[in-house]
């Protein structure tokens, strides 16, 4: 099957499905008020559900699905849902982004029912600003948690840390961190969204100040899969660890754009800061609709936008970064 193709020829290999958007973290960019439940929320995808758009989606070209939240560990049925996604022989992989609470548990246990990726956000390397960050004091829980991740086998473990204006001092101790750990750190460059433009005023700083810095030490990038995130991927010879960029205010981030996202209520959503969701969740209610829903997914990708406009101050949707997955 060809992959999803948009009006700008761009092909989409990857899948980024939210499960939940609960999270037990308190994160001052994110949640810095705790999860608040909308009183009229919708019931989550069910597994059964999760299943038809993993089947659908790989009939149509996806290679690779990342579950994201919310935290997606706080469903009970977070090992089903990975099971269920790996009964789908076009998914080659199966990802997921964690807080990293759960991790130093359940790795293995993941690892071995199908999940072959995990990022864990970590936004320091220091506990206390951790905790001031998230707003828990599982700092010593969540790098045992990276620990373990290692242990299980997986190959490369991404650590995401959301780049902010504090965090250039502590570059030197990240790249020592890394120097011996087959780890990618990701640097995430703060976005706006509608609940946190203040914040984003005050914190936000450009990923290019670090890509120069990076250069200017001999790290060198890395060539781009096709089903990959948005990341650029830096290596330097004398590091087992890789670093990434991803800069959504970068001159042209969107024209290699490869993912589209589906909520945990079952809306396919174009982009992270769109206006609306497309609903799926009608025909994904029993088997024996999966030609109407690849047909609804197809024919929504002439809605498809050639780029954000975030550089406009326009945050879409998106109130915050749990309420569809990042």
């Amino acid at each position: 099957m060809l992959p999803l193709t948009d009006t700008y020829q761009r092909k989409f290999y990857y899948l980024r499905l939210s499960i939940t958007d609960v999270c037990n973290f308190r994160c001052t960019y994110c949640l810095p008020d705790g999860y608040r439940p909308s009183k009229d929320r919708e019931a989550f995808l069910s597994v059964e559900e999760i299943a038809r758009v993993a089947q659908a989606f790989g009939q149509l070209g996806t290679t690779k699905i990342r579950l994201t939240g919310g935290e997606p560990s706080m469903r009970r049925d977070f090992s089903d849902i990975i099971a269920a996604i790996r009964q789908q022989p076009a998914i080659q992989q199966i990802a997921m982004t964690t807080n990293g609470y759960r991790l130093a548990k359940e790795a293995a246990n993941w690892r071995a029912a199908g999940l072959t990726a995990v990022n864990v956000s970590l936004d320091s390397l220091d506990a206390r600003q951790f905790h001031q960050i998230t707003g828990q004091n599982k700092f010593t829980d969540v790098m045992a948690g990276i620990d373990a991740s290692l242990a299980a086998g997986f190959p490369v473990v991404k650590i995401n840390v959301v780049l902010m204006k504090h965090l250039t001092q502590q570059l030197p101790e990240f790249l020592t961190w890394i120097k011996d750990r087959p780890l990618q750190l990701r640097f995430i460059e703060l976005m706006e969204t509608g609940e946190g433009n203040d914040y984003f005023a005050k914190h936000h700083l450009s990923g290019e100040h670090l890509r120069r810095q990076l250069v200017d030490q001999g790290w060198q990038v890395v060539a781009r899969a096709a089903d990959a995130g948005p990341a650029q991927i830096f290596s330097h010879p004398d590091y087992l660890g890789q670093i990434g960029l991803i800069m959504p205010y970068d001159k042209g981030f969107c024209d290699s754009c490869n993912r589209l996202r589906v909520s945990a209520i079952g809306q396919l959503h174009l982009c992270l800061f769109g206006e609306q969701g497309i609903d799926l969740r009608d025909l994904l209610q029993a088997d024996g609709q999966q030609s109407l829903l690849q047909e609804r997914i197809q024919l929504s990708l002439a809605q498809k936008k050639q780029t954000h406009f975030l550089h406009q101050g326009m945050t879409g949707m998106a109130r915050n970064l749990s309420y569809i997955g990042g």
